[in-house]
């Protein structure tokens, strides 16, 4: 797989039957290997060990519905009262974050309100803080770390 523009970690990888598989610790359980997996399980490792996000409070492919359709969000992190904070979307490293990308997680958030969104390829990554009182966002500099999110 590509070197992404994250951290390293020691990830945790198995051959079956010709197909590659990585365990992914909020799950708790092996996950075929692709290239938004990829992404995914060094990002929530990023998330974890680099800017003190808590592990119990993450969730990985979260079910949502919105309008008449069932949807699945790449991650979650939810609050110590436990409603949803941040909702973080992943893309393959070939895959650029463009508007599209954008609109797409706001759709997810119509559902869910949490105050922040992150994306990533791995590559490039961008978080947005949500404003509802003005109905409009804005692109923060850096992922916050957890104790930086404000609700």
């Amino acid at each position: 797989m590509i070197k992404l523009n994250l951290p390293d970690y020691r990830l945790r990888l198995r051959k079956e039957e010709g197909k590659t598989y990585i365990y992914d610790d909020l799950r708790q359980r092996f996950v075929s290997l692709t290239p938004e997996e990829w992404v995914r399980q060094h990002f929530v490792h990023y998330l974890m060990e680099h800017l003190g996000y808590p592990r119990e409070l993450m969730m990985n492919e979260v079910t949502i519905q919105v309008g008449l359709t069932t949807k699945r969000c790449d991650t979650l992190l939810y609050s110590r009262q436990l409603t949803p904070r941040v909702l973080i979307e992943y893309k393959a490293p070939h895959i650029r974050i463009t508007d599209r990308v954008l609109q797409q997680i706001l759709r997810y958030n119509y559902t869910l309100r949490v105050p922040y969104l992150i994306l990533s390829n791995g590559m490039e990554h961008f978080a947005c803080r949500i404003d509802y009182e003005q109905g409009s966002y804005t692109f923060l500099e850096h992922i916050p770390p957890y104790d930086e999110l404000s609700d």
